[in-house]
């Protein structure tokens, strides 16, 4: 009986694992926190390559045949790598709700992501790919947020968020895309300070993907307790 793997560099995609256990909720999970090589975006993609590609062969050796990368820096830079080099698996990516900013015709979005992630032509296609004329994005790379975040550094989230608030206050910003998994565990943070933009991530999105393509790939099996498996290597 197969697994649905799951791995972020740390707790952020816990928050893509809540949506999946909501949509698939007889199947069974095994959710791998690299919190040890924590944060990603300061690795060079060699480094990333191995990191991921180890994680991968753990979990295929625990009998996953999908797995979600719940994490947009590692799926930014790592997943076309992964899916060359591991053809029998099916991934799914995680990125930012870019789409969503867009047909929900919001007209300051502000994408707060790593700044790998704001670097990556993925995003820029996203925006490329979607943005309507009336839809104005800033890029904002939140310099060691996801890691702070990690650390429980709640003095560190605050100095970031408060600083983010001070430089874009003035551009009427009425959204806002979490575009790291780790965010929305702040969420209550950051819409005290962006009293009037909606907060948007990608998570459910993931989910109801991931059970398209199980659906797709004859996969889901409805056989699973729901149990839910969660590995920390720090």
């Amino acid at each position: 009986m197969g697994k649905i793997g799951v791995f972020d560099s740390g707790i952020g995609g816990l928050t893509v694992l809540d949506e999946l256990y909501e949509v698939l909720p007889k199947e069974d999970f095994i959710f791998y926190a690299d919190s040890i090589h924590n944060p990603y975006g300061e690795k060079s993609d060699e480094e990333l390559y191995q990191i991921t590609s180890d994680i991968v062969e753990y979990l295929i050796e625990r009998d996953c045949h999908i797995i979600v990368i719940a994490c947009n820096t590692a799926t930014t830079r790592c997943i076309q790598y992964l899916r060359e080099h591991f053809p029998e698996v099916v991934f799914i990516g995680t990125e930012p709700a870019v789409k969503v900013a867009c047909d929900g015709n919001y007209k300051n979005t502000l994408v707060m992501a790593t700044p790998a992630t704001i670097q990556s032509e993925r995003l820029q296609l996203l925006i490329h790919d979607n943005q309507k004329e009336n839809n104005h994005f800033y890029l904002a790379p939140c310099y060691g947020l996801a890691n702070a975040i990690e650390d429980g550094d709640t003095k560190k989230q605050n100095e970031i968020i408060y600083n983010l608030y001070e430089e874009y206050k003035e551009n009427n910003i009425d959204s806002i895309v979490l575009g790291c998994t780790h965010y929305p565990h702040i969420s209550e943070l950051i819409s005290s300070y962006f009293k009037d933009a909606v907060l948007l991530d990608g998570a459910m999105g993931v989910a109801r993907e991931t059970k398209r393509q199980m659906e797709l790939h004859n996969l889901i099996t409805n056989q699973g307790t729901g149990n839910v498996e969660i590995i920390k290597t720090k």
